[in-house]
């Protein structure tokens, strides 16, 4: 597997991407077994596996991981996007799956009983169709952790700085997600941060504070143009 080593000043550095789906979701066919060697490629050496109303992906991806012998190399965050009564929040750092059709109050009970983060992602877009409701936002935001404030799949990038600016006024930890529903989009958002193995909640939170967001944002259109070509030309082939 190519193992693409990035350093800044001489210190090594890892990307970090908080929003990934897999062959777990209804929508999205991305093999658990390939993305290992695409995380070693991009250098996205963390990712949260965010799965729709399912949380076995990231623990089985955390299984081939080290039977491939690169749990010093990469980290898995198991977690789940959660479908509460008023929009979507992803649970990190699961031990087991949050039913769907909870409030976002009793969602976020269910998370932290776990021991788990909560974060907020794509809120901020009215366009996102399952967006987190202002209304829902506002009354769970105490209990808020992460704050995703660079989605790849946006409506707009405005969006994202609107994320930026309602995080920074809480003083809260920001993430970035590439919201990937193809190999190729995992690691198209990230937070570059100094390398570091990440296994529990506060060695993610020591990694994002020492990090900067950075991304690569896509018009909907397009990414759901991509999204097709990709997926078909992923049944005949696999990456290099």
């Amino acid at each position: 597997m190519q193992n693409n080593l990035v350093f800044r000043a001489g210190v090594q550095v890892m990307r970090v991407d908080l929003h990934v789906h897999t062959e777990v979701s209804h929508d999205c066919r991305t093999p658990l077994r390939d993305i290992p060697a695409w995380m070693l490629r991009t250098n996205t050496r963390v990712i949260a596996v965010t799965d729709h109303d399912q949380a076995r992906g990231g623990p089985e991806l955390a299984r081939i991981v080290a039977d491939l012998g690169l749990q010093d190399r990469l980290s898995i965050i198991p977690g789940e996007e959660v479908t509460t009564t008023e929009g979507e929040l992803n649970a990190l750092f699961l031990q087991e799956r949050i039913p769907k059709g909870l409030t976002p109050e009793e969602t976020v009970r269910e998370i932290k009983a776990q021991g788990g983060l909560v974060m907020l992602q794509h809120g901020f877009d009215p366009l996102k169709r399952y967006r987190l409701r202002p209304e829902a936002t506002r009354r769970i935001a105490a209990d808020i952790d992460v704050v995703e404030v660079f989605n790849s799949r946006l409506s707009r990038h405005h969006w994202n700085g609107v994320a930026l600016a309602w995080a920074q006024e809480r003083g809260l930890p920001v993430c970035a997600g590439s919201d990937a529903h193809t190999l190729r989009d995992i690691g198209e958002a990230w937070v570059e941060t100094p390398f570091r193995t990440v296994r529990t909640p506060a060695e993610l939170l020591a990694a994002l504070r020492d990090g900067v967001v950075g991304g690569h944002w896509t018009h909907p259109v397009y990414a759901y143009g991509r999204k097709q070509w990709r997926t078909l030309n992923g049944r005949f082939r696999r990456p290099r």
